[in-house]
């Protein structure tokens, strides 16, 4: 099963992103605040309050969903990061909101198994999540530090974490955490 999507225009400056580090589990959530736009999702769509992409190796990767938009991102538990002397994002991407095309026999929590693999700069600030297979994609900046990777169908091929914080106990040691 793959992850489709629908882009609206963006509807003013993009979104600030809120990071958190669980220091005791290496969870990292990213989450979008609100701009004060609080829609409902179009009529006829099914309500998804999750995306849980299951890597075969057993890494997680969660898309929150807040009224039918993708509202936030967790990584549960990482794929092996291959960190790369340096990583630059897509030069350019597109603004707009990400509207979940849910399956129609989608409940609260929508469960996908791909391959899941993850690269990062040295000092692992900018991280890049690829889902499934590798194929042509252009980028959507969702928020002002999340983009994601669609491909021609406009599925989710790839989530990028843009100016991530020091993992907190890395913080206070100058080095990097994942």
């Amino acid at each position: 099963m793959s992850i489709a999507v629908r882009i609206e225009p963006a509807s003013g400056p993009p979104a600030e992103v809120e990071y958190r580090w669980d220091a005791d589990t290496d969870i990292l959530t990213a989450s979008v605040r609100s701009n004060g736009v609080s829609e409902p999702p179009p009529a006829g769509t099914k309500s998804v309050e999750s995306v849980e992409i299951v890597g075969s190796d057993g890494s997680w990767l969660v898309l929150d969903v807040a009224a039918g938009r993708i509202a936030g991102v967790e990584v549960a538990v990482w794929p092996d990061v291959r960190k790369l002397p340096t990583l630059a994002p897509p030069a350019t991407a597109t603004d707009g909101r990400a509207l979940l095309q849910a399956q129609p026999s989608a409940s609260a929590a929508l469960e996908v198994d791909t391959a899941l693999a993850a690269d990062a700069d040295e000092r692992e600030r900018t991280i890049h999540f690829r889902v499934g297979t590798a194929r042509q994609t252009r980028a959507v900046r969702i928020a002002r530090d999340v983009l994601l990777d669609l491909d021609a169908r406009d599925r989710v091929a790839g989530v990028w974490l843009l100016n991530v914080p020091p993992f907190p106990s890395d913080a206070a040691a100058g080095g990097a955490g994942t």
